[in-house]
């Protein structure tokens, strides 16, 4: 009788990593977090001022401060996951992001409360990018596709939801913090995240580690910092003569960070931004329609928040809830997106904007034949056709620009994307937000209102012609 068995081990596949429904759930609760903050303070900031006696150009910094912070530091989060391994990032970053959010809370004074935000937006900059990672590695086919639409769905409706949450918690002064709970509440909501997350987020990593790029780490900050410190500032200060020479700095040290990624690129060492990411037609084409879209989106959270309240006379609440069609909308269509993308491609995305160019007409319309009872019923139909129609382009984008981005590279393709979507934010509030301010002395608040409107109006037809050179289907 012979051995027909040997003692030499069997080697079986490594099954890749796989995010269940909770997993999911998880990362993007870690997606809506950081989205939410960006513009839950809106509508707090007038209280802000008054409780910590803050100027404007301090109330500013409360703003910029998270946001230039998380934008300038998104493509090395996306790296650092890469390296370390996304689940660990996320981690680390959700813990850091519920710190900083008790430092918020708790912040005795202006500046004190401008120093814990920008570390707020550096914690959002570490656990953001890991979320699309996370989806990119450890999913595929279909439910990749309905995991990247529900992130697209978070991201929306999370930008609508903290300007609506925001007023309802300082209204409601909740055990006297008024508006210091639109911080503390992140708290409880961290600790349950990373609970699940240790539970249901799976680890995963590129198989290729690739090292931090110091340099081009480095003129990245260097050029997003020279474009938006002076736009969110400048008008506040007056446009000192820094302003114009940061603005003037800035080509300067984005060619300098192209020629410093393109060099290492071609001598085979692994730049922050990989040039040769953008060969994907996919990713560049759909980056091109993020910066017009997140510009238009921002600029309009603020324009209507400082409107309605200073110029209509709302309190924080009505000011955020006049909102809540959009949100409804935004959700509601959103889930329809991936069965539409099914069948019609990215000529939603067409749609979406026609719609949504349709829904900022009505809003422009009430705000000229209403004002300055302006509110939620006279908001009502524009809001929520403009809601609908943004829903069909988001999601979609997002996907986009994703579809060919190979996992090895999956959190540098995402901190790419997500870097373009948040100096467009805050480019939004930048430009829209200064034009609308500007003109009000000489237009008065309403026509200053409609003539932003119809600004943005503007950027969404842009955003449709552009859509017209998306690929026609998602990989």
């Amino acid at each position: 009788m012979t051995e027909t068995s040997t003692s030499r081990p069997v080697r079986t596949a490594v099954a890749p990593p796989e995010l269940g429904g909770l997993g999911l759930f998880t990362v993007l609760l870690g997606a809506a977090l950081p989205l939410i903050d960006f513009f839950i303070v809106n509508v707090a900031l007038p209280t802000i001022g008054q409780d910590l006696s803050a100027d404007e150009s301090v109330l500013e910094l409360v703003v910029a401060g998270y946001g230039l912070a998380y934008a300038v530091l998104l493509v090395l989060g996306g790296r650092l996951g890469d390296l370390f391994g996304r689940r660990r990032l996320f981690l680390g970053g959700m813990a850091a992001f519920g710190l900083t959010s008790l430092a918020c809370g708790l912040a005795p004074t202006a500046w004190t409360l401008v120093v814990a935000r920008v570390a707020q937006g550096a914690a959002s900059a570490a656990m953001l990018p890991q979320v699309l990672a996370t989806i990119q590695s450890a999913t595929a086919g279909p439910r990749r596709a309905r995991a990247m639409g529900l992130y697209g769905a978070t991201a929306g409706l999370s930008m609508v939801a903290g300007q609506i949450l925001g007023g309802v918690l300082v209204a409601a002064d909740i055990a006297g913090t008024g508006w210091r709970s639109v911080f503390l509440v992140n708290v409880p909501v961290v600790i349950a995240g990373l609970v699940l997350a240790a539970r249901a987020v799976p680890e995963t990593r590129s198989q290729r580690p690739e090292p931090v790029d110091g340099p081009g780490t480095v003129l990245l900050a260097v050029s997003l910092l020279a474009l938006l410190v002076p736009l969110t500032e400048g008008r506040a200060a007056g446009w000192p003569l820094w302003t114009w020479l940061s603005l003037a700095a800035f080509p300067f040290a984005a060619a300098a960070f192209y020629a410093v990624e393109r060099r290492a690129d071609r001598r085979g060492r692994t730049p922050l931004v990989p040039p040769s990411l953008f060969a994907l037609v996919s990713l560049r084409r759909g980056l091109v329609m993020i910066v017009p879209f997140s510009i238009g989106f921002s600029g309009f959270m603020f324009v209507i928040a400082v409107a309605l309240q200073r110029g209509a006379g709302l309190g924080p609440v009505p000011a955020g809830l006049a909102l809540a069609p959009m949100a409804v909308a935004f959700f509601l269509v959103s889930l329809a997106g991936p069965r539409l993308v099914a069948r019609y491609g990215t000529r939603v995305v067409t749609a979406g904007a026609a719609v949504q160019g349709v829904g900022l007409a009505l809003m422009a319309l009430a705000a000229r034949r209403s004002w300055p009872d302006l509110g939620l019923v006279e908001l009502l139909p524009g809001a929520a056709v403009a809601g609908a129609g943004q829903a069909l382009q988001l999601p979609v984008i997002f996907r986009v620009i994703l579809s060919e981005v190979p996992p090895a590279r999956a959190g540098v393709g995402s901190g790419v994307m997500i870097t373009a979507q948040q100096a467009a934010l805050a480019l939004g509030v930048a430009t829209l937000g200064t034009l609308f301010l500007s003109l009000i002395q000489g237009l008065g608040m309403r026509d200053a209102l409609v003539t932003t409107l119809l600004v943005q109006l503007a950027g969404v037809v842009l955003t449709g012609l552009l859509s017209l050179r998306l690929p026609r289907t998602i990989g």
